[in-house]
């Protein structure tokens, strides 16, 4: 694949050099497009130490002296995504167990600016990447845009990394579902990572007069970039936003749904598919934050935070990876919640929410009941002894729709074996008609070859082979114990 132009943003003109300080200039959240919006003002935090445990982290290149420094300088740019990934990763710190390790090595890289893009993305590295997060840089109408400057997308870039090594078996599964997983839970990481900061809980909560699952701009998602994306392609993103979890998007079957489709509708890619399971998290921290004891405040949000997030995570952990991945992560999320600590505190709102967004059918919701930890703990680690290099097994889907040279195309299927035999609701009576793994995989492989999102190599037909010059490739076919094999190279989240 051809990699994107490199060249490097124009040097700043040189700024006051700034004092020394115990203390650095950061956002809150996502500043914003500022030709549209109020202007944002920088928080200052404590100095962030990058490479604390847990999940330590490491910024290329050269590090500025710690100093409030002026928006718009690459020392201001530095220690605000220092300080989102910091708060990030002290965050799930706290969630994670302490033996939760990165995929790409000890401290997860991260570089700032690799070049001209509307993007980020994280890999594990090869293919021509290094490993890690990886920011960009692009020139719109005039002004530049750093994806790497906002809250919102290098807590979403760092999400992915904690999910890959709290589930690596989702990196290469072949599944629409698990794929738009992935993108949710990079979305949530940026929602519970923003919550963390005491002033933007006290200025959600009167945005949104403590209903939190109200548009704001907690829901309101990559502001900045959603705003450089709409300016050549308006249909692409949201109005206000890159997405809004603030939606009323209900399930559908993503095998019936386009590859593609305007921002206002739901189509099976995985950015767009991930807006059904990220709206039913936030309606979900809404309703947690109503059974939080005290007074009506801001405070509640922390508490609600760390719950929906305990549950998430141990649900990660135990759910299996199958075609209908949305409905198992719901079915253990009610699960973990009926065990200590939470002893089913929240199983209404937890019902209540995944019925309302489809995610659960009616019949599925009523027939949940709790599972002892201890035998949940023992079935997860089951599941995980299927490979113990953290790969779903292999499957054979014909390879000549594809222009491939070879007959066969091997891709990890998503068939571990479930424990609660639920599905997601269907648009006409009862629940959805559970997929195949070997049909939810020729599915999406379907659907990133008609995105142009795999990178054939030398291994395109030369008389009929597919292959798509323009697109980022998130996938890769290479040659694999002597058969064609479909891997991931990346999970990329702007715009291509």
């Amino acid at each position: 694949m051809a990699r994107r132009r490199h060249a490097r943003a124009r040097k700043p003109s040189p700024q006051p050099e700034a004092t020394a300080t115990a203390v650095v200039a950061c956002w809150e959240d996502d500043p914003g497009d500022p030709r549209t919006q109020p202007v944002t003002v920088p928080i200052t935090v404590s100095v962030p130490n990058t490479g604390a445990h847990p999940l330590p982290f490491r910024i290329a290149g050269s590090r500025p002296r710690p100093a409030v420094y002026q928006p718009g300088t690459p020392q201001f740019r530095y220690w605000a995504a220092a300080a989102a990934l910091r708060r990030t990763a002290d965050f799930w710190g706290r969630i994670a167990t302490a033996t939760t390790r990165w995929q790409v090595g000890t401290s997860l890289p991260v570089v700032l600016d690799d070049g001209v893009d509307l993007n980020a993305f994280y890999t594990r590295g090869g293919f021509g990447e290094g490993p890690g997060l990886h920011f960009f840089h692009e020139a719109v109408s005039g002004r530049t845009y750093f994806s790497g400057e906002s809250p919102d997308v290098v807590c979403h870039e760092m999400g992915h990394a904690l999910l890959d090594a709290l589930r690596p078996q989702l990196w290469n599964a072949q599944s629409i579902e698990a794929a738009a997983f992935h993108e949710s839970f990079g979305d949530m990481s940026a929602i519970l990572s923003a919550l963390q900061v005491a002033s933007f809980r006290q200025t959600v909560f009167n945005e949104t007069s403590g209903r939190l699952n109200r548009s704001s701009r907690l829901s309101r998602l990559a502001e900045q970039l959603g705003a450089a994306i709409r300016v050549g392609h308006p249909d692409a993103v949201d109005p206000d936003c890159l997405r809004n979890a603030a939606n009323s998007f209900f399930y559908r079957d993503p095998q019936t749904l386009p590859p593609s489709a305007p921002a206002q509708q739901l189509s099976s890619e995985p950015h767009s598919f991930s807006r059904v399971f990220t709206a039913a998290f936030l309606d979900l921290l809404a309703g947690i934050v109503k059974f939080q004891p005290g007074t009506s405040a801001p405070d509640k949000l922390v508490p609600a935070a760390e719950a929906a997030a305990r549950m998430l995570v141990g649900s990660i952990r135990e759910a299996p990876v199958v075609p209908d991945y949305y409905s198992q992560i719901a079915a253990h999320m009610i699960t973990v919640g009926n065990n200590a600590p939470f002893n089913g505190r929240y199983r209404n709102v937890l019902k209540s929410v995944f019925v309302r967004r489809g995610i659960l059918s009616l019949q599925a919701a009523a027939t949940i009941s709790g599972v002892p930890r201890v035998a949940a703990r023992r079935a997860a680690a089951a599941v995980r002894r299927v490979d113990e290099r953290g790969e779903l097994p292999k499957a054979s889907i014909a390879a000549g729709i594809f222009g491939l040279r070879q007959r066969a195309l091997m891709v990890h299927a998503p068939e571990e074996p479930k424990r609660f035999a639920v599905t997601s609701s269907s648009l006409t009576l009862g629940p959805v008609e559970p997929r195949s793994p070997h049909t939810a995989a020729e599915a999406f492989t379907e659907d990133l070859f008609q995105r142009g999102r795999v990178d054939v190599g030398d291994f395109a037909d030369p008389e009929v082979g597919l292959v798509n010059p323009l697109n980022l490739k998130t996938h890769v076919v290479v040659q694999e114990d002597g058969a064609l094999t479909l891997k991931r190279r990346t999970f990329d989240c702007g715009f291509d």
